[in-house]
């Protein structure tokens, strides 16, 4: 056997991982439940100009990622996004949301949610930090 570095991989040599993988953990939990979502922020043109883009996973929806264009932040659509992730998540019967913020994003914001950190990668970058979040539902909300 031979270890070689791809940078820049083709899709080919992900599948080869990936699918690995996701054959062995469907061995383990007798089948993933996933699902990919985006919920897009559209303007008055009807152009996409940000959104949200989550994966369930199991029992829990990873926030991967969530952008709102620096001229209409503060104006309730981030939270707005991150309701309707709440509201997509919790018909679905999930435990709960997680998602990863750096120290020059957004964590007061997810705190504010009733996010909590659960992990800290220090020096991510050199100097700040990578905080790993989750809002977890209480059992009376889930369905």
């Amino acid at each position: 056997m031979e270890i070689r570095l791809k940078l820049n991989p083709l899709g080919r040599d992900v599948a080869v991982v990936r699918n690995g993988l996701r054959a062995y953990n469907k061995q383990q939990t007798g089948g993933i439940r996933h699902q990919n979502v985006a919920l897009l922020l559209y303007d008055a043109d009807d152009k996409a100009v940000g959104g949200l883009t989550a994966t369930a996973v199991l029992d829990w929806l990873f926030v991967e990622w969530l952008h709102v264009p620096a001229e209409l932040r503060g104006k309730g659509h981030g939270r707005a996004l991150m309701a309707e992730a709440e509201v997509f998540a919790r018909q679905r019967g999930l435990l709960g949301m997680w998602l990863d913020t750096f120290s020059f994003q957004a964590r007061p914001f997810y705190e504010k949610l009733g996010f909590a950190v659960f992990g800290t990668l220090d020096d991510h970058p050199v100097g700040g930090a990578r905080y790993f979040m989750q809002k977890r539902f209480d059992s009376a909300s889930i369905r």
